[in-house]
């Protein structure tokens, strides 16, 4: 790996305070690739061979079952994906695959593994990113089991909006066939749910959406802490 990605990758909470000579271990064994778009980076089902750490671009996670596919997250720089797999040393519960041109480091599974057994700070910092990747789960399952539909819709654009800084006006970060499986639904029902919103104020023009009355859409959606932040 060009030891100018060193410190980007370093700056991460996971590897921020490990030793200098274990973080070195885990970049000498490390190296960086380039993929397109569209390409299927692991399959769920396969061995976790690499810890991978997106540089540039962005992933989907995605899983399908008997003929039917869905999202499940979208990663971005800089952060790694799939942890849990990786510590385990378990067959991966998710396919990952770009969605434009992406940077991507890979680290040997192998070598998390050993430098988890030497590196008591490493290991806390493990530990600390897979129980907020948990805690994660838990407020998406919530979000999915306690809102309708158009209540998750409606939630998922406050929570937008406020990465947006606010403003009243803002893109979508998904296609919307995309969001409709982000969220649990089928492309019709989105649309449906975004009709349903309209006298909320909620207008959407392709992938710019507009919220015109913002106490009436939170009356509305009632934003909970404990599902909806998920830097908790």
């Amino acid at each position: 790996m060009p030891e100018s990605d060193y410190p980007d990758i370093r700056e991460l909470h996971l590897f921020s305070d490990m030793a200098d000579e274990h973080f070195l271990s885990l970049m000498r064994g490390a190296y960086v690739q380039n993929f397109p778009p569209q390409i299927e980076l692991i399959t769920e089902g396969d061995p976790s061979d690499f810890l991978h750490i997106i540089l540039s671009g962005s992933v989907d996670l995605f899983s399908t079952w008997n003929g039917r596919e869905t999202s499940m997250a979208t990663v971005r720089p800089i952060s790694t994906f799939i942890l849990a797999a990786t510590v385990k040393d378990a067959p991966y519960l998710m396919s990952a695959q770009t969605l434009e041109k992406s940077r991507i480091a890979l680290i040997p599974s192998q070598d998390v593994r050993a430098v988890f057994d030497a590196d008591g700070n490493f290991a806390r910092a493990i530990v600390t990113e897979l129980a907020q990747c948990y805690r994660s789960v838990v407020k998406v399952q919530k979000d999915l089991k306690l809102r309708t539909s158009l209540e998750r819709l409606a939630n998922y654009l406050l929570r937008k909006q406020k990465n947006a800084g606010g403003a009243a006006e803002f893109d979508l970060d998904y296609e919307k066939k995309r969001l409709a499986s982000v969220l649990g639904m089928t492309p019709e029902n989105l649309s449906r749910a975004f009709k349903g919103l309209q006298p909320y104020g909620v207008s959407v023009n392709g992938a710019r959406v507009r919220i015109g009355d913002q106490e009436d859409l939170e009356r509305f959606a009632k934003p909970n802490p404990l599902i909806d932040d998920f830097t908790t």
